[in-house]
């Protein structure tokens, strides 16, 4: 987005009272611009409709629009970076601009991975060969669609005998340690469902393996995917955009080195998959793996070998141009905040679910949004719809807009709304940041449900599962991750159905989603006015929809569950004290909003009030970031809710605490302790800092929270 240029100067200060003047006669300009600028509310058949009833109301046809923007968007695979994908983007720039908003696009250069040259077979003990093994996906009949891969496996080659190591979990490795069988010189073979598909390379590197299969699902599915390390965005340009003159670091600078596995892999098929695990010995299957295996039934035991697999693979990296594309609807009030609403275009295949259902679901709200404008409606905040590009490749798209607009963000973002798989099923999931709960579950309470009739949404959410559940966004796979993890915007992320199996594959398609996931496109229609609402409180409300108590709860429920963890430490005792003013200072903060909500728009004084408890409320997250980020991962900056550096961990909040565990094996019970203490203090701080900002003073508090430690050698 372009940026707005400073328009004040350093002059000299006039005299006190021509000062006085000069502030009451802005506030009253102010004043009068707001009250002239100020829109009329909607008139629909003769009744007044506000903004979220209004949007509502629009819902004639929807369905069949979505289907029919689907049904473009998936007509051909669109792989980021490639001739195909213009296809999309023409069509989602054309169908905003229908809509009458105003558009921009920006383009970046970052380094994406293709499939160069692949071969795999299985050879005797005396390295003939046995037989070539396929590397296409049975499920691509028309071979339509790149041929499956991981994205940024380096090339490499392999004659080496082959292991089953089930999903390729460290508990999966310490099971076949007990078996007394080792991957070391060997090509690990495994079964797609273990977490990140880089993590189980990197997991499969450090035990020894030489390169790594993994199988896609008995369906004909064969699933491609990224397997880049160490967080989001473009490898050569971490922390600033892949503009196309920026800064590029070299593939042999540390920071580069990290992001790639050491060993090449590939993603193959199920019955390529059993064609080699039916040729090993050694000993058989654990009882528990035979459970989740579903391969072939006669294959033997765990390896390695008998038999060899000689695996070659030639990746392809090249620099190749990305576009994001936005629609701005300007706000009358306060244009300079902004509410965002995201969705990426680029797909591995078609694309019906990952991530298209979410693009045709946008372009409906853009839709309806661009018929209020017409209607007379603007809403108070700014809102900005974006089209993320590269996504797949890691948050490309996305991770490189908010690194170039950083500074303006952290001042001017509301809030980031994130939809990617739209559709994949039957229920609502949802993740946020807490202090945006009680807006989701409300807007829920609006929305009719899809698949029950006479039921909302949140009726079916809340039977749904024991209850409702909002997950915390401790992940990297979808777009929200630079806003929350290195932005600090409060998020929410939104999709209808659990897991979808044909996830990054052929089988990703329109007629998918026509015959099994959204025959009627009602779910679409859901997420779309869930999402749409969401944007329409958090740009027209007067008042910021945010509560902190909420959030102060949820850390209660943290800190709790890390001093069990920990056996009730002095350190946890502090982070309790901590969360206590957080909550003191949200009730102080709600009681003030109560008397600001509807304050009359001719009183200049206490509009700049609700201007800045809006100020509060917005900067109160930001707090939660450590400015050189978590040790080790500085692109990572938020202290409660970024992924922890190992993808198993089972502690899916304060990542800085769940990195010094991981990385305490080889150190002292002291040198643990201490380095767990030290990442609680910079959390209790952090929460002790969004209590400040929450009160909009300066710390008043005299007593001191510091614990007894013994410092002495």
């Amino acid at each position: 987005m372009p940026q707005v240029p400073a328009v004040l100067g350093r002059m000299p200060l006039p005299p006190t009272s021509v000062r006085v003047l000069i502030g009451f006669g802005l506030l009253l300009l102010v004043s009068l611009l707001v009250l002239h600028r100020h829109p009329a509310r909607l008139m629909v058949e003769g009744s007044r409709l506000g903004p979220a009833e209004r949007f509502l109301s629009l819902f004639e046809g929807a369905n069949a629009t979505i289907a029919t923007d689907l049904r473009a968007l998936t007509a051909g695979p669109h792989l980021a970076g490639t001739p195909a994908a213009a296809g999309a983007a023409a069509h989602v720039l054309a169908r905003l601009r229908a809509a009458g908003l105003r558009t921009l696009t920006r383009e970046y250069t970052p380094l994406l991975s293709y499939p160069g040259h692949a071969s795999l077979a299985l050879l005797r003990a005396d390295q003939t060969l046995l037989a070539q093994l396929s590397l296409d996906e049975p499920a691509d009949a028309g071979r339509r669609l790149v041929r499956p891969y991981h994205a940024y496996a380096p090339s490499g080659g392999a004659v080496a005998q082959a292991v089953f190591v089930n999903l390729g979990r460290e508990e999966d490795y310490l099971a076949l340690d007990r078996l007394g069988v080792s991957v070391r010189g060997c090509i690990a073979v495994a079964i797609r469902g273990g977490g990140y598909r880089g993590g189980v390379v990197q997991r499969a590197a450090g035990r020894g393996a030489v390169a790594v299969l993994i199988a896609g699902h008995a369906d004909g599915g064969v699933e491609r995917g990224t397997v880049i390390l160490g967080g989001p965005g473009d490898p050569l340009t971490p922390g600033w955009a892949a503009t196309g003159g920026a800064e590029r670091l070299g593939f042999d600078h540390e920071a580069v080195m990290r992001r790639f596995p050491t060993i090449p892999s590939m993603p193959v098929s199920a019955m390529t998959a059993s064609a080699i695990l039916r040729s090993l010995g050694g000993p058989p299957l654990p009882a528990e793996w035979r459970i989740g295996v579903e391969l072939a039934e006669n294959f033997g035991g765990v390896g390695p070998g008998p038999m060899l697999v000689n695996f070659t693979y030639q990746e392809d990296r090249k620099m190749a141009m990305i576009q994001d594309i936005f629609a701005i609807i300007k706000g009358y009030e306060e244009p300079d905040r902004y509410v965002i609403l995201g969705n990426h275009r680029d797909a591995w295949t078609y694309g019906a679910v990952d991530p298209n259902s979410g693009t045709s679901a946008l372009l409906d709200i853009a839709r309806r949004l661009g018929i209020m404008l017409q209607s007379g409606w603007t809403p108070r905040r700014t809102i900005i719809l974006c089209s993320w590009d590269g996504e797949e490749f890691g948050m490309i798209g996305s991770t490189e807009w908010v690194e170039e607009n950083l500074g303006d963000l952290h001042s001017k973002a509301v809030a980031y709304l994130n939809v990617d798989c739209a559709v994949q099923g039957i229920g609502l999931f949802a993740g946020s940041t807490p202090q945006l709960d009680n807006l989701l579950v409300d807007v829920t309470k609006q929305v009719k449900d899809p698949d029950v009739a006479g039921k909302t949404v949140h009726d079916t959410w809340n039977t749904m599962n024991g209850g409702i559940n909002i997950e915390r966004l401790a992940r990297t796979d979808s777009d929200f991750s630079p806003f929350l993890h290195h932005a600090g915007i409060p998020c929410v992320d939104l999709y209808y159905g659990k897991e979808f199996p044909g996830y990054h594959t052929a089988l990703d398609s329109y007629n998918w989603m026509e015959m099994h996931g959204d025959p009627l496109f009602l779910r679409h229609v859901a997420i779309a006015e869930i999402w749409g609402l969401l944007a329409l409180r958090l740009a027209d409300d007067p008042v910021l929809p945010f509560d902190y108590q909420t959030y102060a709860s949820q850390l209660q429920e943290h800190t709790n569950a890390l001093s069990a963890m920990m056996k009730n430490s002095k350190s946890v005792s502090l982070m309790n004290r901590c969360v206590d003013d957080l909550s003191g200072a949200a009730i102080e903060v709600l009681k003030e909003a109560k008397k600001l909500q509807g304050v009359d728009t001719s009183d200049g004084y206490a509009l700049m009030r609700r201007r800045l408890l809006n100020d509060r409320l917005l900067l109160a997250e930001r707090s939660f970031l450590q400015p050189d980020g978590l040790q080790g991962r500085g692109w990572f900056r938020h202290l409660l809710y970024s992924p922890p550096e190992d993808y198993e961990s089972k502690l899916s909040f304060f990542p800085g605490v769940a990195d010094a565990i991981s990385r305490s094996t080889n150190r002292s019970a002291k040198e643990r302790r201490a380095a767990v203490r030290h990442e609680i203090w910079k959390i209790s701080r952090a929460i002790q800092k969004s209590a400040s900002v929450l009160r909009g003073e300066f710390s008043y508090r005299n007593e001191s929270l510091n614990f007894s430690v013994n410092v002495s050698p």
